[in-house]
């Protein structure tokens, strides 16, 4: 078992999480309380009903200290687990087990608090058309695995950073003279895919002449939307964004945007409460 994930280097992210912790001197406790030649068998398990994501990377951090180590998954990423439910379970040195568990915890925990949660907005969104995207508001560093999870509770991808899309906001616009100057200079850029940001029904029709490939309609309510989304046409998708919560997601969906997107969904994602206990004998 591995975790495979494209951009992202695990060794490097488990070797540098390891060695945070470790501080180059190592797992005093552990080192002191257990001796070297115990053996530690104990099961990863969820107390919140979630949706697993990362099992593979947290096995990572024990097969690193203890190559030797057993260790069973007992979920795939993107199953839903109820609470109580087990993830994996591990064998291995004591020490070694021990001195992975709070990395091993602290990345699972993350990611399935990720995960969880764009499940719920993707569940509110259900039935209206529109597609979950996520953003790039991401801690630094993480981009890569938090997106992985997003994707994994059932929400698409937005950009992955500034280079492979232009997406030409508020700030962009003042400093350019408009939505429309800003498009035609990324348009004459050369750039194929031209974000464009517009929180007023005038800017749209500029945008469109300008060469924008996609709307971002920026905090406009459902009926500001529609009229929105009337306006453009089926000419290029439309994305909603700003202020969306659970309890506005549905409505702002069923107005006919192709995306909402929420960046909540990797900025304020709880982590997950999971915990590795003894195994039963």
């Amino acid at each position: 078992m591995s975790f495979v994930l494209e951009g992202f280097d695990t060794d490097l992210f488990v070797d540098s999480t390891l060695a945070e912790d470790l501080g180059g001197i190592g797992d005093i406790t552990s080192a002191a309380v257990i001796p070297a030649a115990a053996r530690f068998a104990a099961v990863m398990d969820s107390r919140d009903a979630i949706i697993a994501c990362g099992v593979a990377l947290a096995a990572a951090f024990f097969r690193r200290l203890d190559p030797e180590a057993t260790i069973e998954p007992l979920v795939r990423d993107g199953d839903r687990v109820p609470p109580g439910g087990k993830l994996l379970r591990v064998t291995g040195a004591a020490r070694a087990v021990l001195t992975a568990e709070r990395s091993a915890l602290n990345t699972i925990q993350h990611l399935s608090g990720i995960a969880t949660l764009t499940g719920a907005y993707v569940a509110a969104l259900e039935g209206t058309g529109a597609t979950l995207l996520d953003t790039r508001k991401t801690l630094p560093g993480l981009r890569r695995l938090e997106k992985y999870a997003t994707r994994t509770g059932g929400a698409r991808n937005h950009r992955m950073g500034l280079w492979d899309a232009a997406m030409i906001k508020d700030n962009h616009v003042a400093v350019a003279g408009g939505v429309g100057p800003a498009a035609a200079l990324a348009r004459a850029a050369g750039i194929a895919d031209i974000i464009v940001e517009v929180d007023r029904l005038d800017q749209i029709a500029p945008a469109l002449d300008a060469g924008a490939t996609h709307l971002l309609l920026d905090n406009m309510p459902p009926a500001m939307l529609r009229a929105a989304v009337a306006l453009v046409d089926g000419r290029v998708p439309t994305e909603a964004s700003g202020g969306v919560s659970l309890e506005t997601i549905g409505a702002i969906g069923a107005s006919g945007v192709t995306y909402v997107s929420v960046g909540r969904i990797t900025q304020s994602a709880p982590a997950a409460d999971i915990g590795l206990d003894v195994a039963a004998a």
